[in-house]
């Protein structure tokens, strides 16, 4: 039981350090980056006060919040080239099918190596916050997704 509350927790607070942070189709990335931070901050703080939180707590998870943030932003910078580069080659007569495929890996692979940083991150997260913090946003989170 307390696993499931751990993993729980984790994968709350992961949620709700992107929130607002999420893939939603890259549009929310044209907006400057520093409002779109402290929107994400201020949601972050709101939650973290709301958890009674330390301020070592705060602390340590606002790092964590920027340190993804910043990571988070130059993988989007980096989608966007890719995706102008795509377009390219697709707008050619003669598309070159290797670097299309190879875009193709390289995103995968930037994916998938920031999902184990989120996952890093979440498990970082859950370690600063107490057993009762964590019981509830896993409490929050099972009332917002229905997962029990």
């Amino acid at each position: 039981m307390k696993k499931k509350l751990a993993i729980a927790g984790s994968a709350v607070l992961a949620v709700l350090l992107l929130s607002g942070f999420a893939f939603r189709g890259g549009h929310g990335w044209g907006r400057d980056p520093e409002r779109i931070r402290q929107m994400i901050t201020w949601r972050l703080n709101d939650k973290l006060e709301d958890l009674d939180a330390t301020d070592a707590q705060r602390q340590s998870i606002n790092a964590v919040k920027d340190r993804l943030f910043d990571e988070g932003s130059q993988l989007m910078q980096e989608q966007h080239a890719a995706r102008a580069e795509a377009f390219t080659q697709l707008a050619s007569d003669t598309p070159d099918a290797q670097k299309l495929h190879a875009l193709v890996d390289a995103r995968i692979d930037a994916m998938r190596a920031f999902a184990h940083k989120l996952t890093d991150a979440a498990l970082e997260v859950h370690g600063t916050l107490t057993p009762e913090q964590r019981k509830e946003l896993a409490t929050e989170f099972r009332e917002r997704t229905g997962i029990k």
